[in-house]
């Protein structure tokens, strides 16, 4: 992670007149301190580079990045503005408004999950569908919701008006399952869940009125009770069943959303080994559950809702989810009177600079699909199914590295064997793969030979050669 300053902070940092704090780890930390007085400076704007640079230039993230180019970080499921907020809580009106924030901000966040997975159903659905519930329109129904211009009923958002441009299929498709029995038992579920979910977020945003610190953490471990008990529900494998790769990355997103409030709970009570050892397995718990969806794409269509949002996810949530951890695990390590200092640099910050305190280069809402629609020209299915595993659990690449290298010797292509795995892309390493599994096995199902020979096929110019294929 990138932090920009001001110009006169940071030519202090330059000259070594003020530092920047770091965690345990040694991660640098969005502020700047005086390393005489101890006293803070200035929060900074944070950009988010990448995780793991290296990984991340040669697959979809660094793709990504280069499409994006800064701007207001905008997750799918989690709350942007997490960790000063409870430190002002004491001291300032401010952070109630911003934790209250955060907490609606997650419970319009699951109701919109939940009111699109009632669209995509329970089994297959059409491209068509899928479409008018993908990302972009999830982003703009979102924007609907926060705005009140749509309600929420028994934690379902009737979509009908805002989809009716969609097409006739799509409005059918609301009908069908709205009427489909083994939906409307799914959907029971949810309902239940939802209201519980809903109820907990109220009793929450109530404790945070409350002026005695008992009192308040006495109502606010009732509502994590209750949000533990919404969790159960939600969490339940019986609800994934029969749903498409689609269908189960909505049900996947509400309980993260339901995970993110129990963080704030926790920490709202300053329990930060619990926050950090949660948020540390959230985030493991997200990259799993999105290979589980990733791995389970078996369509084209399924493949055009996923990459585009598997990729915000990646880009978003969990940079944000990171970013909160590390901070998380910094803020052990202060004393009182620094926190509370910290916490009055923050609020004399201004409401401005908090709605644009975090940056990405993940952030330009268009960028994942246009990156998606690029990479289709250059590849196909498997190929980008497989690049957005890589991007999720990048060891996975190793065994596609082994077995192109095994194949190039074999066929004569011994030059690939000896190329420096680390400047070759996703694209490419995943392209090589099924060009060289088509060649080995035509039974399999893999592209045939006049696919391989057209423009659908991308590798580097300096591979072109080797595999004597131009296009």
């Amino acid at each position: 992670m990138d932090y920009v300053f001001t110009p006169a902070t940071a030519a202090r940092l330059n000259t070594g007149n003020l530092v920047q704090p770091a965690t345990k780890t040694g991660k640098l930390l969005p502020a700047a301190r005086d390393p005489v007085t101890g006293e803070f400076v200035e929060i900074a704007k944070i950009f988010y580079p990448s995780t793991t640079t290296t990984l991340c230039d040669r697959g979809v993230l660094g793709l990504l990045a280069q499409l994006g180019g800064g701007g207001p970080l905008q997750p799918l499921i989690a709350p942007v503005h997490v960790t000063v907020a409870p430190l002002q809580l004491a001291q300032s009106h401010q952070g109630f408004q911003k934790i209250y924030r955060m907490l609606n901000c997650l419970k319009i966040n699951l109701a919109v999950m939940q009111a699109t997975a009632a669209v995509i159903g329970i089994g297959a659905v059409s491209n068509t569908v899928l479409s008018a519930v993908n990302l972009d329109q999830v982003l703009k129904i979102r924007e609907e919701a926060k705005h009140q211009k749509l309600k929420i009923k028994d934690g379902f958002i009737d979509l009908r008006h805002i989809l009716k441009d969609k097409g006739v299929e799509v409005i059918q498709q609301i009908f069908k399952v709205a009427h489909d029995s083994n939906f409307e038992m799914h959907r029971q579920k949810l309902v239940n869940g939802y209201d519980i979910f809903s109820k907990a977020i109220k009793r929450c945003q109530s404790a945070l009125t409350v002026p005695d610190l008992k009192l308040r953490n006495s109502e606010i471990n009732k509502a994590r009770d209750m949000l533990f008990e919404a969790l159960k529900i939600y969490d339940n494998p019986g609800l994934l069943e029969g749903l498409c790769s689609a269908g189960g990355l909505r049900q996947m997103e509400c309980v993260w959303a339901i995970e993110l409030a129990l963080g704030i709970t926790f920490q709202l009570q300053r329990a930060y080994d619990t926050v950090s050892d949660r948020l540390l397995k959230l985030q493991s718990k997200i990259r799993h559950d999105l290979l589980t969806v990733v791995k389970g794409c078996q369509s084209e269509s399924e493949l055009d809702f996923l990459f585009p949002e598997v990729t915000r996810i990646l880009g978003h949530d969990l940079s944000v989810i990171e970013f909160w951890q590390n901070e998380v695990d910094w803020m052990q390590t202060l004393s009182p009177k620094e926190q509370h200092q910290l916490a009055s640099l923050d609020k004399l910050s201004g409401e401005h600079h908090i709605k644009s305190s975090i940056h990405t280069i993940f952030a330009v809402l268009t960028a994942e699909p246009s990156l998606y629609q690029s990479l289709k020209q250059k590849s196909h299915f498997l190929s980008l199914r497989d690049q957005l595993a890589f991007a999720l659990k990048p060891e996975l690449r190793r065994g596609y590295e082994f077995y192109v290298c095994q194949q190039a010797i074999a066929t004569g292509y011994s030059a690939l064997a000896a190329s420096n795995w680390q400047e070759i892309s996703d694209l490419t390493v995943a392209n090589l793969y099924y060009f060289f599994q088509s060649r080995e096995d035509s039974t399999e199902s893999y592209p045939a030979e006049d696919e391989i020979e057209t423009p659908a096929w991308h590798f580097p110019k300096f591979l072109e050669k080797e595999l004597n294929y131009s296009n």
